[in-house]
């Protein structure tokens, strides 16, 4: 048995539902492209940009190579703190503060915010609204391992952006030569102070023996004992020349001879004399230091004053080796890039953002068709 044909499809006319989704791709895609695109080309400013390239490097210099071939110089990257520290300084409310101060930022960025208060900034804002605005108009490209970076200041005038650039050049040298200051105190304090002690030390130790000098009025107390150890030994043999001549006298005159009795006194003489030099070196006289304990404390002050000048002398050779040190390494900041100056306007970047529009808006509506469908064709 035959089947008869099916009758034919009917036309297809524009539904509701299609109306709708025109006007909704209309609404998200085209709309919302059609408002960046006359704020894009129309409103909007054009920006340029200066590019900057620096690293931070050191300095050091070989004692050995200096002394035996006078090319010691050496350059080396820096290790990568500098440069992290550097990075985030460019990037800080104080660099900002600063060239805010030099070439009054405010007024440059502020300059069109009349007719374009999106991408300009607000005269009125406070130092941390500057400083966000700050970070919206650098680009910062920094490579950790080699410590290069490259910085772009975007500003509404060629002139202006690579005033900008030169300023935070400056801004990081001088920031980088107070690391390099900082560094070097860093490096010799210690030994300044180890230098100050020693000092403080040998400076004391002269004065008590000074001190010392004056109250006993005596210059020198071995020079001292030394004379006083030398009239003893006179007097000693002053004696014994007279016993031996009263000896030989007394076998060859008669008892009471008046020649007897002068030996005699002499040699009484003598004695009392050996006897008041040997009591010198006993306890003093009214309750004065025995001479002994006199040269005991000199003897303890001049060992201290050696010791003291020993102390110096190494602190001293320390606190210079330290500053030779010091002054072999230093930071400096070398450009690779000199602020440039654009010909024509980088920013905004117009086709860029309107693709990005279109593909994210597209994107949207997309989904939120295929929701709408998904829901209107369940069961």
């Amino acid at each position: 048995m035959t089947q008869s044909p099916r009758p034919p499809a009917s036309a297809a006319t524009l539904r509701p539902r299609h109306r709708g989704l025109v006007w909704s791709f209309v609404l998200i895609v085209i709309l919302p492209a059609a408002i960046a695109a006359a704020y894009l080309y129309v409103i909007a400013k054009d920006q340029f940009a200066s590019t900057l390239g620096f690293t931070v490097r050191k300095e050091e210099t070989s004692v050995s190579a200096d002394l035996f071939t006078g090319l010691g110089r050496t350059l080396g990257a820096s290790s990568s703190s500098e440069s992290d520290i550097l990075y985030a300084f460019i990037q800080s409310q104080d660099i900002v503060a600063k060239i805010d101060a030099d070439l009054d930022l405010r007024s440059l960025y502020s300059r069109h915010y009349a007719s374009d208060p999106l991408m300009g900034f607000n005269p009125d804002g406070t130092i941390e609204d500057l400083t966000n605005y700050w970070q919206r108009m650098l680009r910062i490209s920094y490579d950790t391992g080699t410590g290069m970076m490259e910085v772009a200041a975007i500003a509404f005038t060629a002139e202006d952006a690579k005033a900008i650039a030169t300023a935070i050049y400056d801004q990081s040298t001088v920031m980088i030569n107070a690391l390099s200051d900082q560094a070097r105190q860093d490096a010799t304090r210690y030994a300044a102070e180890d230098l100050t002690r020693a000092e403080d030390r040998l400076r004391n130790i002269r004065e008590a023996l000074t001190d010392f000098r004056t109250r006993n009025q005596i210059v020198d107390p071995e020079a001292d004992v030394a004379g006083q150890m030398g009239l003893l030994t006179t007097l000693q043999a002053q004696l014994a020349e007279a016993l031996i001549d009263f000896d030989l006298l007394s076998g060859t005159v008669r008892d009471g001879d008046p020649r007897l009795d002068q030996i005699t006194r002499r040699i009484d003489v003598i004695r009392a004399r050996i006897d008041d030099e040997r009591g010198k070196f006993g306890a003093g006289e009214n309750g004065d230091p025995a001479y002994a304990t006199t040269i005991a404390e000199y003897e303890r002050l001049a060992a201290d004053r050696e010791f003291a000048e020993l102390a110096y002398g190494a602190a001293r050779q320390a606190y210079d080796a330290a500053i030779a040190e010091a002054q072999r390494q230093s930071l400096y900041l070398a450009s690779y890039i000199q602020p440039t100056l654009a010909e024509r306007a980088s920013y905004p970047q117009r086709e860029v953002i309107m693709g990005m529009i279109l593909l994210f808006t597209t994107l949207g509506w997309a989904v939120i068709a295929l929701i709408y469908y998904s829901l209107r064709d369940r069961p």
